[in-house]
């Protein structure tokens, strides 16, 4: 049974992954639902099951008065590199499974004054949690790990993002 359940599951992520990977489908995406992310140039550089990388520029809707991307943008550019992560384990599932975000912390190195590139690598993780929370029928939390870097490989920031998942009935 538990193998029906992560090949259902398998399939519906690479259907995830096959939609969000298309450049046009994942800019309507945006759109739609997160206009923010959409006007603040949001890209994905790669996703798998296991890590995603998303990319925030520095231009004139990202920026702060002190002449680097301002802290919101650079948090919503972590949290996305999660949430597709998240996203991807949650579509279509049966049972349907709600997530949200519990928690933020965040970590800034360096300024960002040009493109930043953020990377979580806590897929696994992520996955684990969505099947707990079918498994034990309750509330599972995961706190993923995003860094960011500038275009000379330096850190700029970290995020400690908190998703719980839960089952719906």
């Amino acid at each position: 049974m538990t193998n029906i359940l992560n090949e259902a599951a398998g399939n519906q992520t690479a259907a995830f992954f096959s939609i969000i990977r298309n450049k046009t489908k994942y800019r309507l995406f945006l759109l739609k639902n997160l206009p923010a992310a959409y006007f603040s140039g949001l890209q994905l550089v790669h996703a798998t099951e296991d890590e995603c990388s998303i990319t925030i520029p520095y231009k004139w809707f990202t920026k702060n008065p002190f002449r680097s991307t301002y802290f919101a943008c650079l948090s919503m550019a972590a949290e996305m590199s999660t949430g597709i992560l998240a996203m991807a384990q949650t579509y279509k599932r049966k049972p349907a499974v709600s997530m949200l975000v519990v928690g933020i912390e965040g970590k800034f190195h360096k300024k960002a004054t040009g493109i930043t590139k953020f990377i979580c690598t806590d897929g696994s993780r992520i996955k684990e949690a969505v099947e707990n929370a079918i498994i034990l029928h309750q509330s599972t939390s995961v706190k993923a790990h995003s860094v960011g870097f500038n275009n000379q490989q330096e850190v700029v920031a970290e995020f400690w993002i908190t998703w719980s998942f839960k089952a719906k009935n």
